[in-house]
């Protein structure tokens, strides 16, 4: 990793990010950073949304 590449973030840490907003029902941005940047988030969130994953059995 050189220093333009944005760090990178575990996929478990987004999806606790996830479940923490959903479960308080915060707004996205004051999801705490400890989850990973907001914005990233809520990108993996509509990512989601988008491509059916809720919406599978």
């Amino acid at each position: 990793m050189n220093e333009q590449d944005p760090p990178v973030w575990p996929r478990r840490r987004l999806i606790d990010g996830l479940r923490f907003q959903v479960r308080t029902g915060v707004p996205w941005r004051d999801v705490p950073v400890e989850y990973g940047p907001w914005g990233r988030v809520y990108d993996l969130f509509r990512r989601w949304q988008r491509n059916g994953t809720w919406h599978q059995n």
